[in-house]
């Protein structure tokens, strides 16, 4: 593995729509988003995807240790392809982070980049996207706790020196550079053919 890089941003922000587009881009990029993995293993029907299923179908949140255990055994079959895995969704907390240091000490932790987005913004782009559970209050909650979870989260990073801020505003395109210039200055990236 080339290393990870975690791709931190508040609920709207573009992450996944980003990160989808430095893995089309580069072809040393693979995007590995938390959420695409726990339904993976809930629909591989593997004892951690019926626990973490089980889990989700409840409306709980998927705790760190399992977490933890679907992103180590994601990360276990990407060992060897020398990619630059772009982590969105996880970590959430500062224990996921030192989990997962401990995890990429072969790989390496290469760092964070914090695509940064106003809430005014973010909560707009969720209600106009009009899923069913995007409602006005519903987006309130979720950044809530983002904010409670992730200041010390971006702390974690920075005090580590592995922490990069883009501005996640504007157009895709735009955005899209931003972000693969911090990415290209913490691991080499590869145009696709």
């Amino acid at each position: 593995m080339g290393g990870v890089i975690a791709v931190l941003g508040r609920q709207g922000a573009g992450k996944g729509t980003q990160c989808a587009m430095l893995a089309e881009r580069f072809d040393t990029v693979v995007h590995v988003s938390t959420g695409d993995m726990l339904r993976d293993a809930a629909a591989l029907d593997t004892p951690l995807g019926r626990r973490a299923g089980a889990i989700m179908a409840a409306g709980e949140l998927v705790p760190d240790d399992v977490m933890c255990d679907v992103v180590a055994e994601r990360l276990a079959a990407l060992e060897d392809s020398g990619a630059t895995v772009l982590l969105d969704g996880f970590p959430r907390t500062p224990a996921q982070a030192e989990a997962l240091a401990g995890m990429t000490a072969s790989g390496g932790l290469r760092g964070a980049v914090l695509l940064e987005v106003c809430v005014a913004e973010v909560s707009e782009r969720m209600l106009a996207r009009g899923r069913g559970d995007d409602t006005a209050a519903g987006i309130a909650r979720r950044l809530e706790l983002y904010e409670a979870q992730t200041a010390p989260l971006v702390e974690w990073f920075a005090d580590r020196g592995l922490l990069q801020t883009v501005d996640g505003t504007g157009e895709p395109a735009e955005v899209f550079d931003r972000l693969a210039a911090a990415i290209g200055g913490l691991v080499p990236l590869r145009l696709s053919r």
